[in-house]
């Protein structure tokens, strides 16, 4: 090769051993009778596609694989790979193998063999890049936990289903720290059975889940039959998931926290669906009724006919009810393999007339309902109606599965709450409740791949607004108190910056208005403040001190016959307004609870909102920092208003537009705040941290730790001389982190303005 050839970057020749690289393989494990003519076809059919340096590429990755001796199921499941992934590239592939390779070497094949199972599957949802992060968690698992990667692997799908790539890290960082070095709790936690586990996933998938839309509920139903109902979030029971079907307990109506693989968009009108839906129970269904000795397909059956009869009633009184229910009813004419699905077409016909379905059956029950439709308002019409149809079901000799039985729709109730099972329940009973059990919605995929349970989505093919990364870009990292140890664990945890959502400053502005008085005793406390430097007043004319460089040249005035002056004193002037403040904002999910009338997060926003306004208006340097967190790694910073911006529009939306979510690391924020005071010159510092509990995050076990971690944050900036105040709303925050004296809890709203009383007359005495 000549001198020229080499000069140039593009004409450097491979390295031998990558030049190589299928060749060796064929070597190494061509000639083995459980994978080497799988390999073989693999070898021939990528040369048809490739270059003969992406071939090599590819085949590094299996070699990988052979010298970490995954083993031939391994090698076997990457050709698989290979042949599902068409439009990947060899270096991705390649990535696979490796990635593979490692788990293989820290957990054992059988854990690579069951990632390798999974990745065609992981591989059609995510990028390469996110691809790349869910090897790099499995890969950390299996360096802590070995044991538990094959069960987590398996469970890939739920999880990435609720968080993607970066929640599934998330998920894996959160199990560590909360098992411990216990193996069993580690097992429990990545096999879903520790409901910790489960609670995580929800909150990840949480977006339109119960919380954020309870109150828009309570409003809904009250508007809708005239009394507010009672609503509950519904928990899993032991290992079981959190249930996916409404559940009625006497008056209380208890709903999923989240409906798993409904689209975020769609869950406001199921959930308003499936109230409507159990107040109609309410209003029209009368007492329970006896279980007597009725089988479990008839119990189903009974429900049926008794939903589509409350349904009827409803829409009797409030036509535009069809509209919303009728999006979930997507039943369609297939052959009947068993009753559910039978079942599932009748729910449809019995409530849409246009719906046309050419089943003996289902034309059966909507004739016997329509026949009935005089006296709707009888409540032993279901039973008469159930018992006839299942008579038929019998006859045609359908299988029905008690325990894999799901009420259909997706909004209906689990019809529990309309039978009476008696004190002491049998096996008979036992076996009639899991026939009406709904925790379990299996929502098949049409073949255009849309979920059968949900509404069909917008039309493809317009630009829609991609939503900014939540967690943001690392900023800064500080260390945190480890409790247990009794150190301090240098750069510890990471601020993030994330991006701030616009919210409706209208509202927010009218809520502050319909507070009589409150946003003008708030700008008078703040403006009547004296907080700040004093100001020393020389050559007064009366005062209690000398001005001793008056009184000198007074002096000197005397001896040589001049008329001295008179202005010889010293006093203190009013104080001059020096301070610079910023307003720590708790975001965490527990802002969710109400205090009063108003969630903890509408407390802050007004007392922000009232107080920023006020602090604008004079001129003081005043800034807003909203924080959550997710971990550690992940403590995220919301920028609502800088020192040198203004309370504008802007501000206003920004802080209209904060959610509840995620969790407390308290003490991260803390330090993050007075970092950011630091290069300020001002004579006073002030951190004013609005929270509503004890801190607390998905990787830390025993809240107190985060606690401590506060309170020492707290104690390391009055050290540099930061005053530090919580403002506290609610029961939960434990007054020991920020000192009793600087604790200002506030239980409603209009207690806000004498709490601050408090806080600015402490600050004028020290």
């Amino acid at each position: 090769m000549t001198t020229g050839a080499l000069s140039r970057p593009d004409a450097l020749p491979r390295p031998a051993a990558a030049a190589g690289a299928a060749t060796r393989l064929l070597r190494l494990a061509g000639d083995r009778a459980d994978v080497g003519q799988q390999l073989r076809a693999t070898l021939d059919r990528l040369r048809r596609r490739w270059s003969a340096e992406d071939v090599d590429d590819w085949a590094e990755g299996a070699l990988a694989l052979v010298h970490a001796n995954a083993g031939g199921r391994c090698l076997a499941l990457f050709c698989r790979l290979t042949d599902m992934s068409r439009g990947a590239g060899a270096a991705a592939l390649a990535a696979d193998a490796c990635a593979a390779a490692e788990l293989a070497r820290r957990a054992g094949s059988k854990a690579a063999a069951a990632a390798l199972e999974a990745a065609p599957a992981v591989a059609a949802r995510l990028a390469p890049p996110d691809r790349a992060r869910w090897w790099a968690a499995l890969s950390r698992l299996a360096r802590a936990a070995p044991d538990c990667v094959e069960p987590l692997v398996e469970r890939s799908a739920i999880v990435l289903a609720a968080g993607g790539a970066h929640g599934f890290k998330d998920f894996v960082a959160a199990g560590l720290k909360a098992g411990g070095g216990d193996r069993g709790r580690l097992k429990a936690f990545f096999t879903l059975a520790d409901p910790a586990a489960r609670r995580l996933l929800e909150r990840s998938a949480g977006e339109g889940g119960f919380h954020e839309l309870e109150r828009g509920l309570v409003l809904f139903g009250a508007a809708l039959w005239g009394a507010p109902p009672r609503l509950a979030a519904l928990e899993g029971v032991g290992a079981a998931p959190a249930a996916q079907r409404v559940s009625l307990a006497g008056d209380l109506i208890r709903m999923p926290h989240v409906y798993r693989g409904v689209p975020a968009d769609a869950a406001p009108g199921l959930y308003r669906a499936a109230l409507a839906h159990a107040m109609a129970h309410r209003v029209f269904g009368g007492p329970r009724r006896p279980a007597g000795k009725l089988k479990p397909l008839q119990i189903a059956l009974v429900g049926l006919i008794e939903d589509a009869r409350v349904e009827a009633l409803a829409m009797r009184r409030f036509p535009g009810l069809r509209a919303l229910w009728g999006p979930w009813h997507v039943a369609r004419p297939v052959a009947a393999t068993n009753a559910a699905l039978l079942m599932g077409r009748l729910a449809r016909a019995l409530f849409d007339p246009d719906y046309e379905d050419p089943d003996g059956f289902v034309a059966k029950g909507r004739r016997l309902f329509a026949d009935a439709s005089g006296r709707l308002e009888d409540p032993t019409l279901a039973r008469a109606i159930g018992g006839l149809l299942g008579n038929d079901i019998g006859q045609m000799r359908l299988r029905f599965d008690p325990k894999g039985y799901v009420v259909e729709p997706l909004y209906r109730d689990d019809n529990l709450g309309l039978w009476d099972f008696g004190d002491e329940p049998d096996a008979q009973a036992e076996e009639i409740e899991q026939a009406v059990d709904a925790a379990r919605p299996r929502p098949e995929e049409d073949d255009d791949g849309r979920v059968a349970d949900a509404p069909p989505r917008e039309e493809a093919g317009r630009a829609r607004e991609v939503e900014p990364d939540g967690a943001g870009q690392a900023i800064a990292s500080y260390p945190e108190w480890d409790r247990a140890a009794g150190v301090e664990r240098p750069r510890w945890t990471t601020v993030r910056d994330a991006p701030a959502a616009s919210g409706d400053r209208r509202a927010l502005a009218a809520a502050l208005e319909a507070l009589p008085g409150f946003r003008q005793r708030i700008a008078r406390l703040v403006r009547g403040a004296r907080v700040g430097r004093t100001a020393r007043l020389k050559r007064q004319p009366e005062g209690f001190d000398l001005d001793l460089d008056a009184a000198v040249e007074a002096g000197v005035a005397l001896r040589v016959g001049d008329i001295p002056e008179e202005r010889i004193h010293r006093a203190d002037g009013r104080r001059a307004r020096d301070v610079a403040t910023v307003a720590l904002v708790d975001v965490s999910e527990s802002t969710r609870d109400r205090v009063g009338a108003a969630t903890v997060l509408e407390i802050e926003k007004l007392a922000v909102a009232a107080l920023g306004a006020a602090m604008d208006a004079i001129g003081d340097r005043f800034a807003v920092r909203a924080f959550a967190s997710c971990g550690r790694d992940e403590v995220r910073l919301t920028r609502v208003k800088e020192f040198s911006g203004r309370m504008d529009d802007a501000a206003m939306a920004r802080l209209a537009g904060l959610s509840s979510g995620l969790s407390t690391r308290l003490g991260a924020a803390l330090r993050h705040a007075g970092a950011e005071l630091a290069p300020l010159r001002s004579h006073r510092k002030l951190v004013l941290a609005l929270t509503d509990g004890e801190p607390s995050d998905i990787d830390v076990a025993d809240p107190l730790d985060l606690a401590e971690d506060a309170r020492r944050a707290v104690l390391a900036l009055r050290r540099t001389g930061v005053d530090v105040f919580g403002v506290t709303l609610g029961e939960g925050c434990d007054a020991r982190i920020f000192g009793r004296a600087n604790t200002l809890p506030v239980r409603r709203i209009e207690e806000l303005p004498a709490r601050l009383s408090e806080l600015y007359f402490r600050l004028a005495r020290l």
